[in-house]
């Protein structure tokens, strides 16, 4: 079972439900929404809902194979280890292999057998197995993994296909109130159904993944349930569920599921290649405090405040401005930056976005045309070996589509470390991936040539300069 955990003491528990699939065969259900008014209706039953849509749900078993260390307990000891040293750490110790493994959901979106689940509950998996409702085991391939969103597509090892599957809603429709169903696995007890409510759209500030932007419901979920689905009273996937707070680990009605439209989004890229290409503007943008929106002569906060535009991007192509404040993405109102990457992460690329936007107190419309990142200037990624404190790092040129790729923001410049080797020099003195090396010693690093070119010297001592978190850092190696 995954776990996540959240700020201000609440542990986040990745969770999720299996939801259902509807078959092509649609559900006989009422057409519109109304209240219970008579006793008939009180014993109405959500069973056909379910029976069309738990055949598409199915459990997910993710293992992998771990090599851990075996020592003598008497290795712990400082006496013992004073006289023997640390022959049980060594460079070749004893070794026992051992399978780790984790229990998920999923849910079958086509009749080939293709599965929506969580990134999470298949991180680092060698093997995964699928198990449908009426007992099936299929052997399933990993086909896209995308960490951003905690997604991740399967699909199911048979020649055969025809498997029920669920059909996506558009979760923009949904409306605080609206009745949802979560079908899963909760604890491994077996597939289960719950019911509840939709609590909240459009919520931000979770934590769970690089788009923060939540169905919330009050459904019963819990652990083991991981990259499962919510469906409407129609059987339609409104969303996958992946999360949820508590104190406890059990379920204390507050849940999130990533909405269908961003779901549908991962599963159309998994038809085209092995990773998401998402529409990118150039821009850096700024929540709108109370502060912020006086200043401006706002009567509410609202929006996001264009703070730098990229040169030649989408966004300075069609007009935007520092300074702009976008109010509308098409016709979905925006309210923080979370809020404008999800709107900007579900449109199509090569399409054209509607912002709404508000410039000197007067509103107006511009078209942004949308592109995938491009990498203006090529990453040439290099290995840094040798003796000197760059030891170890794997580093690339920065680009838009480099910064876009690593989540580097609006960080378009320079030489950024994409990887750090284990126990190397650059690792000692604590370079991270993400760091943007700036200078040595003042001589600026401009490309990655010009750093392996830089550790092949031998000065007394090494003072680098480097950007972390929007912060210029320098440290002094000898």
């Amino acid at each position: 079972m995954a776990r996540r955990f959240a700020a201000r003491s609440l542990s986040l528990f990745a969770c999720a439900f299996l939801a259902g699939a509807v078959s092509q065969v649609g559900v006989s259900v009422a057409q519109e929404t109304a209240v219970p008014s008579s006793a008939a209706e009180i014993k109405l039953s959500f069973a056909p809902v379910v029976k069309n849509v738990a055949p598409a749900v199915v459990n997910v078993y993710a293992s992998r194979t771990v090599q851990q260390r075996q020592r003598s307990p008497f290795f712990d000891d400082p006496f013992f280890r004073r006289f023997f040293g640390d022959m049980g750490g060594g460079s070749a110790p004893n070794t026992r292999k051992r399978v780790q493994s984790s229990l998920g959901s999923g849910v079958i979106i086509s009749a080939d057998g293709t599965i929506i689940t969580n990134h999470h509950v298949i991180a680092d998996a060698d093997e995964v197995r699928v198990a449908l409702s009426d007992r099936r085991e299929y052997d399933a391939e990993i086909v896209l993994r995308d960490e951003r969103t905690d997604l991740a597509v399967l699909r199911i090892r048979d020649d055969e296909g025809n498997f029920p599957f669920v059909q996506f809603a558009n979760s923009d429709d949904l409306e605080v109130g609206d009745l949802v169903l979560a079908i899963g696995n909760p604890f491994g007890v077996g597939q289960t159904v719950t019911q509840g409510i939709v609590s909240a759209v459009a919520r931000t500030q979770v934590g769970v993944s690089d788009y923060q932007f939540f169905i919330q419901t009050d459904a019963a979920i819990n652990p083991g349930n991981s990259g499962g689905a919510l469906v409407d009273l129609k059987g339609r996937l409104v969303g996958i569920n992946t999360a949820i707070f508590s104190r406890s680990g059990g379920s204390n009605g507050i849940g999130f599921a990533i909405p269908a439209n961003m779901v549908e989004v991962v599963a159309d890229a998994s038809t085209s290649g092995d990773y998401v290409r998402r529409p990118w503007v150039g821009t850096s943008l700024q929540a709108v405090t109370s502060d912020i929106a006086e200043g401006l002569g706002l009567e509410r906060p609202q929006g996001v405040l264009v703070t730098d535009v990229h040169p030649d991007s989408p966004a300075e192509n069609a007009g935007l401005e520092v300074g702009d404040l976008i109010l509308a993405v098409g016709e979905a109102q925006i309210n923080d930056p979370d809020s404008f990457g999800y709107r900007l992460a579900t449109q199509k690329l090569g399409a054209e976005a509607s912002f709404t936007v508000s410039r000197g107190g007067e509103v107006f419309e511009i078209k942004v045309k949308l592109a995938a990142a491009p990498e203006t200037t090529p990453r040439d990624e290099r290995s840094i070996g040798g003796r000197s404190p760059f030891a170890g790092l794997t580093v690339l040129n920065l680009s838009p589509a480099v910064s876009e790729e690593l989540r580097m923001g609006s960080v378009y410049e320079g030489v950024v470390v994409a990887q750090v080797e284990r126990g190397s020099n650059a690792a000692y003195i604590g370079l991270r991936s993400g760091d943007v090396l700036l200078g040595v010693n003042g001589e600026v690093i401009e490309d990655t040539r010009d750093l392996e070119q830089l550790s092949k010297e031998r000065p007394n001592v090494w003072r680098i300069e480097f950007l972390r978190d929007g912060r210029v850092r320098t440290i002094a190696v000898r």
